[in-house]
């Protein structure tokens, strides 16, 4: 009985590896740094540095719920806000227009994912991969090598039509606005995978598509609109990122990848779920934003938060592999 009671005791802890964690980091990082951690003016800041990272991997999470990978969402973005910011800047659309450019371009952008991957069957990875270099291509091209901000004059040497800010534009990426729109999308997205047809279709698929095929789901169709929606939060996080950095900047969101990634895996390992979810993916931001704001805190040099970020991933997927093992 004691040992069936701590193979029990030890498989809760698995599951919920991830919150354990977070929980004694915040009780370590409040302790050590005298309460500076826990402090509003400190808690609005992690809240803020986790918006883009959440947003964009809102992104992958529904993607992955179908058994996809987009290597391509963040170079993606960085394409979509070149072209958020011209609209703006460059032809001086209103705000709300060229936020509905962007994300119109990134879904139209977004066709040609679908077409490798759901017409031409190339594996996801592959497919998105050579995407990456494309859409890099793409975006310099448009710029003419160069990133999009206020002042600075078109590639032909026109001068834009709009050369500074709007109020309502810097408001985008300034507190407390960067942290409703992060909190709208994740309640948005986890109604729509957690409560609607179209969410269950998606997770079926993600968990057998032989199965969903054979239970008369339309694998591609539900796979297409997936990739919609994932294109529809790219664009929203292209408009955060290029508020936030009042510019459209070279690889502006491609340094995002790999923390969005993690966010993602890491979340997968949530009570024991072993499939990307809204609210997991969203812990999982929390979690990597906590510990690199906790370690600086800590005066931890910021060239060792990259090897962090890759112990927690490897931690959470060992999680979860240990599992499956059990």
């Amino acid at each position: 009985m004691d040992k069936e009671r701590g193979n029990k005791i030890g498989l809760f802890c698995l599951k919920q590896a991830t919150v354990i964690v977070t929980l004694l980091a915040v009780l370590f990082f409040s302790v050590y740094t005298g309460g500076s951690f826990a402090s509003y003016g400190n808690v609005v800041n992690i809240l803020r540095s986790m918006s883009i990272t959440t947003i964009l991997a809102i992104a992958f999470t529904v993607t992955l719920a179908c058994d996809g990978f987009d290597m391509s969402t963040c170079t993606l973005a960085s394409c979509a806000g070149y072209v958020f910011m011209a609209c703006y800047l460059w032809y001086g659309l209103p705000l709300w227009l060229s936020i509905v450019i962007c994300i119109v371009f990134t879904m139209t952008a977004y066709l040609l994912t679908m077409f490798l991957i759901l017409i031409c069957k190339i594996p996801d990875m592959l497919a998105t991969c050579a995407l990456m270099f494309i859409h890099q291509g793409i975006g310099q091209w448009f710029t003419g090598g160069g990133g999009i901000s206020a002042g600075m004059n078109l590639p032909d040497g026109t001068i834009p039509k709009r050369v500074t800010f709007e109020a309502a534009f810097a408001k985008i990426g300034q507190t407390p606005w960067i942290i409703l729109i992060m909190l709208l999308c994740i309640v948005v997205a986890h109604i729509f995978l957690q409560h609607t047809k179209l969410g269950a279709f998606l997770y079926a698929i993600g968990s057998n598509k032989k199965a969903a095929e054979l239970s008369g789901i339309s694998v591609a169709k539900y796979r297409f609109l997936a990739g919609m929606v994932t294109a529809v939060f790219i664009g929203i996080g292209a408009v955060v990122v290029c508020s936030r950095n009042t510019a459209a900047q070279l690889g502006g969101c491609d340094n995002y990848l790999m923390t969005a990634l993690a966010a993602v895996f890491v979340g997968r390992s949530v009570g024991g779920k072993e499939k990307p979810f809204i609210l997991g993916t969203t812990l999982g931001a929390a979690l990597i934003v906590i510990l690199e704001n906790g370690l600086i805190l800590c005066s931890v040099p910021y060239y060792v938060l990259p090897a962090v970020k890759g112990f927690v991933l490897a931690s959470a997927l060992a999680a979860v592999y240990i599992k499956k093992k059990e």
